[in-house]
């Protein structure tokens, strides 16, 4: 019986672990709060890794208290993002692409996970119900800024269970971008969703208009768009939700 031992079950981790709970599939959630002895023993007895943690200042957590013990288990997931691609000004970048920019704890976490035969999963901004436009128009919350060009890539979670789960029934190791199929600006996404929702467009502002943390400030000053062909290719995933247009619909229809 196949048995999965989840680092990290949060908003994406939690989603992935109902969806192979309904493949009966037996899995053991490990928190921040989980005794290390308790982690070993489930080790011990997987047949399936996933890590939704991210790295730390100094290094990957998961790794730095069971790197061992992982490396022994057949089938390992990790989820990444395409931070580690760095800024390429709006040009197409796949799985080829050098890694650069500013997440060098990405990077490193990134290729340790690579290192020890993971299917890398290379994320952009993850979005799905309670985390979206949707959500923050209605509380008045959304924005749309003046950066002229800037495009990005994202994810519906939904999509991002599809892919842990068909790397799992197929495909080689190594790495995997899932990312929709339509790189949009953000106030593409913000304009279609008060036309969903019937509600006036927000005012066009500037960032220093905007009081942004600095890690915000930072996510708008990259510009790229992320191929997903081989995920489709190697894998047979195709995203239930291709656009943002999709994915905030369903929000708005639940």
């Amino acid at each position: 019986m196949a048995r999965l031992v989840l680092f990290g079950p949060g908003y994406t981790g939690a989603r992935i672990a109902a969806a192979v709970d309904a493949r009966g599939w037996t899995v053991d959630r490990v928190s921040r709060m989980t005794p290390a002895a308790t982690v070993g023993d489930w080790l011990r007895q997987a047949t399936h890794i996933v890590s939704t943690v991210p790295p730390g200042a100094d290094g990957d957590p998961v790794l730095d208290a069971y790197h061992d013990a992982i490396g022994g288990v057949g089938w390992i997931g990790y989820l990444s993002s395409t931070g580690v691609y760095g800024d390429t000004q709006g040009a197409w970048v796949d799985e080829s692409a050098a890694l650069a920019g500013r997440r060098g704890g990405r990077v490193a976490a990134d290729l340790a996970w690579q290192a020890i035969g993971a299917r890398i999963f290379r994320l952009p901004g993850i979005y799905g119900p309670g985390r979206t436009a949707i959500e923050r128009l209605r509380a008045g919350q959304a924005h749309r800024i003046d950066l002229p060009g800037q495009v990005f890539c994202r994810i519906h979670v939904d999509d991002i269970v599809r892919g842990v789960l068909a790397a799992s029934d197929r495909g080689p190791a190594g790495v995997y971008n899932l990312t929709d199929d339509l790189p949009a600006a953000q106030n593409d996404v913000v304009e279609y969703g008060c036309q969903l929702l019937g509600l006036p467009v927000p005012p066009l502002r500037t960032l220093d208009q905007l009081d942004l943390s600095p890690a915000a400030r930072a996510f708008y000053s990259e510009n790229r768009r992320v191929a997903n062909g081989r995920a489709k290719r190697l894998l047979g995933w195709r995203p239930l939700y291709p656009t943002y247009r999709e994915g905030l619909a369903s929000v708005v229809s639940e």
